[in-house]
């Protein structure tokens, strides 16, 4: 009995011995190694704090303007990246193979082949948060960019076009680089040719209500226009023109009109009047056309009943003689019959007479 207990256990630890030889070997974890031209970056794991990049105004990508990550993996696995809000290039810029700001892509696979790290860099055109996502295997390990904008590029204006006599117009001011993003803290000089302006220098705002942007208040003259330039104060602010890149504006001019408000309503007034009085001369117009018609109207209406009162009249006259011509022609001929039957009469009696002193055979017949 004991024997056999030792096979048993004997055969259970030869199996459990094969069992963790045939075992593979754990697959290592990643681990990225972050920095910005050579200086190692600790806390872009976090998104409060994220690796700050400023933004490659000079249109190439380089090693101060990209974040370099390098990721280490096993042998012959691979490293897929995603980015929002950032960029991603597998090399940086060189004279002999350049790289600007419109390279790179949102996603890139790295395959390791027979080494054991990935290389790639991430840059970014605007001051919103962006992530960069790295995953090999079933690690992902996710950081944070956000980049910070360059000088100024475009300053834009923005105003009413025009105010009234001696109003008080707000001129706002906008100053953004070369990506769009708005700039702050910068100083901005402005000047106006007629009327007058409640400050001639500015700072653009950093608050989330005001960031980039700066007011100046105009106040208009009685008459003409007020004409207001705005621009950069220090030169050191305002971007170099780069090739590829829009054209670059350190100042902004707006002319805004003076409105002259009782001239204009008297105008309009006037039109309104003539206009009134062109419609009351038109529906007089309209209304002796619409008595015309009528009295017209009215004018052949009287004439066409006369006309058949007339023929009517006229009618009846003729029916009349008519009437009267076939009644005399029907006495005419009771007449002449009454005569007729009246002879008659007076012949058959004159026969008979004669007829008594005649034989029978020689006696004249009487007239039927």
């Amino acid at each position: 009995m004991n024997s056999f207990k030792k096979i048993a256990l004997a055969v259970v630890a030869a199996m459990t011995t094969a069992t963790i030889v045939a075992s593979p070997a754990s697959a290592a974890v990643m681990t990225v190694a972050v920095s910005l031209d050579g200086t190692a970056n600790t806390t872009a794991s976090a998104i409060a704090t994220p690796a700050s990049l400023p933004v490659p105004a000079d249109n190439t990508i380089d090693a101060a303007d990209a974040l370099k990550f390098v990721a280490t993996v096993d042998t012959g696995t691979n490293v897929s990246v995603s980015a929002t809000n950032a960029t991603i290039v597998s090399a940086l810029h060189t004279s002999a193979a350049p790289v600007s700001a419109s390279s790179g892509s949102s996603s890139l696979t790295i395959a390791t082949g027979t080494g054991t790290t990935a290389t790639f860099y991430v840059y970014t055109k605007t001051t919103a948060i962006g992530t960069v996502a790295i995953t090999n295997g079933g690690t992902t390990l996710t950081y944070y960019v956000q980049g910070t904008a360059g000088k100024i590029n475009t300053l834009a204006l923005s105003s009413a076009d025009a105010g009234t006599t001696s109003s008080v117009v707000t001129a706002t001011v906008t100053a953004t680089d070369v990506f769009g993003n708005k700039v702050s803290g910068k100083g901005l000089t402005a000047l106006v040719v007629g009327g007058t302006l409640d400050t001639t220098t500015a700072t653009t705002g950093a608050t989330l209500s005001n960031f980039g942007q700066a007011e100046f208040k105009v106040t208009l003259p009685a008459t003409g226009s007020s004409t207001i330039v705005v621009s950069v104060t220090n030169s050191s602010d305002v971007a170099t023109a780069v090739a590829g890149f829009n054209t670059v504006t350190s100042s902004v001019v707006k002319t805004i009109t003076v409105r002259d408000l009782l001239s204009e309503l008297a105008a309009q007034k006037a039109i309104a009047d003539a206009a009134v009085a062109a419609k009351a001369v038109a529906d007089a117009a309209l209304a002796n056309e619409v008595a015309a018609h009528a009295a017209t109207k009215a004018s052949s209406t009287k004439a066409l009943a006369d006309a058949k009162v007339a023929s009517d009249s006229a009618t009846a006259v003729a029916i009349a003689a008519k009437d009267a011509q076939i009644a005399k022609l029907t006495a005419d001929l009771a007449a002449a019959v009454k005569g007729i039957a009246d002879t008659k009469k007076i012949a058959n009696a004159a026969i008979a007479l004669a007829n008594k002193s005649l034989p029978k055979s020689k006696r004249i017949p009487l007239i039927k």
